[in-house]
Formats: C-alpha cells, structure tokens, sequence
C-alpha cells in the first residue's frame, strides 16, 4: 500500500481511471466542493453540495459505484440540504484506503470517524444497495447521531436470490467485457428497455465497470449480513424503504411485507416499472419520496 500509485495497479492505470472519472464528474449539475477526509482507514474522498447552513444529507453509494451515482437526484437533494456524497473509502473512485474492510463493523467505524471529523450530528443518512446496508448498520449502532435514514434497494433486508450469487460470482471473478455487460443489463433491465437515454447510462456503467477491474488493484468483498426481525425492531432511527417492484436482488414484495409484519414504523414504497435502476429509471420519484420523508409530508 505504499506505492505513489495505491490503490491501483500502477501509474499509468491510475492515471486512465482518474481522466475517466473526471471526465464524468463534469455532469455534476450543481456548484459543489470536495475534501478529502482522514479516518483510520485511510482518506475519504466527498462531494458536498448545497447551502452550508442545511440539514446534513450524507449520500453512500451501491457496490462498485462511487459518489457520481448521485449525479440523477443531487440537484434536487442540495435545494435545501447540505449534501455529502462519499467515495467508499474500499471501493472504486477517489478515496484511498491505508487498511482494508474486513467485517461489517468496519464500515460502521469508518462512518463514525468520518461524521466526526467533519463535526457532522443529526444526521440524515441515504444508502443505495450495498450502502444502504452500511447505512442500517450504522444506524443500529449510532441511532443517537441521526435524524432520518433511507434505504434505497437495500441489500440485507431478505437474503440474495441464489442467481444473483451466482451470477454475481462470475462478474466478479471473470469480469471479461462480455460478462459485465450480461450482468449488469440482466441486473438493470428497465433502465436497458425504458428509453435510450436510461440504456445509454447502463452502457456507461458497463464501460466504468470494466475500467474499474483493469485499472484497481484487487479488493476483498464483505458479504452483506441479513438484518434479523431484532435488528428492525430495534431500530429507532425513523427509516423510508424505497424499492423497485422488478428488484432482482430479492422480492420486492416479500420484502414490504416482511418489513410491514416486522418493523411496521419503517415507512416502505414500492414504484412499478423499476427494479434495482430505480435510481436512473425513477430517479424524481425518489428525490419526491425522500424529500416528503424528510420534511414529514
């Protein structure tokens, strides 16, 4: 981890994925300032929006996406909150980690410090995916630190159909051109078939995706943990479930149902005609949702 180059392979790969990376961060819509943010599990890399006397909205993104996957909705976000849209810290983009993510409780170690070193408190916390995972994780943990948390298709809430460990295996292990663009057009299938627009955006993620395993060293994964009936119940951060009815990762169904039995203080909305892209097939759909969340519409 010494290397001028870490976190990845050499040089030259970090200079092909960072032109890349800034190329698409000109898309960023709004005025904004970056920081890097020092934890003990390296530098944190944040985008932060929005006027500086707002109501802190910190943003975590899905598994192999970094803080643009927030470029859909950030504008509409930062009207009236700060915004803090996080490079994960063990994950693709500009944060550079010094150690590696070994159990679900580090990421919750890492959030802590890096609310802490920016003096962050009543916070609103948004995770998309993996990152809503993180997000629940950190809200078991530190209920006093947040105002509000929303889950955006997030994993953990039912266990992983088995085809989506198994394809997601392959991807993973032999991410050849081919494979990323099977699995990520199966995994986004509303966004390939809406419009062209919303198909183009899956193009790119297939095309960033295949960057990101060319140019990263190899990382260790933390398998996502199932939230028990407890952890629900135990929760008492208020909390919005935001899900797509097509969600490949589990039922969409099962899922509110199971939450409405279990834990039925957490608000659940489900929207047709999306599955795991809600975020770029629905994306004013979840910046409408949230926004009524967080302002108790």
């Amino acid at each position: 981890m010494k290397e001028s180059y870490h976190p990845f392979r050499s040089q030259k790969a970090k200079e092909t994925y960072l032109a890349c990376y800034d190329e698409h961060a000109k898309r960023w819509p709004i005025a904004l300032e970056t920081k890097m943010v020092k934890t003990s599990f390296g530098q944190t890399f944040v985008r932060i929006s929005g006027p500086e006397d707002g109501p802190p909205l910190v943003l975590l993104p899905g598994d192999s996406e970094n803080s643009l996957a927030w470029i859909p909705q950030i504008a509409e976000l930062s009207v009236d909150y700060r915004t803090y849209a996080l490079d994960h810290i063990f994950d693709n983009g500009r944060s550079i980690y010094t150690r590696p993510m070994k159990k679900p409780s580090d990421f919750v170690q890492w959030l802590d410090e890096f609310f802490t070193a920016l003096e962050l408190n009543n916070i609103n916390l948004m995770g998309f995916s993996y990152g809503g995972w993180q997000a629940s994780l950190y809200a078991l943990a530190y209920p006093q630190s947040l105002n509000k948390l929303v889950l955006i298709a997030s994993v953990g809430v039912l266990p992983a159909r088995l085809e989506v460990l198994v394809r997601g295996m392959i991807y993973y292990f032999i991410p050849t051109r081919f494979i990323i663009r099977r699995y990520l057009y199966w995994y986004n299938a509303d966004a390939v078939k809406k419009d062209e627009t919303t198909r183009e955006a899956i193009d790119n993620m297939v095309n960033e995706a295949l960057l990101s395993f060319k140019c990263f060293k190899r990382r260790s994964f933390v398998p996502p943990t199932v939230l028990t009936d407890k952890d629900w119940q135990n929760l008492k951060v208020p909390t919005l479930f935001l899900v797509g009815e097509n969600e490949v990762t589990y039922s969409a169904q099962k899922a509110i149902r199971h939450l409405n039995k279990v834990a039925p203080k957490v608000k659940t909305l489900i929207t047709p005609d999306a599955g795991h892209d809600l975020a770029i097939v629905k994306p004013e759909w979840i910046s409408n949702e949230v926004l009524k969340f967080l302002t108790n519409q």
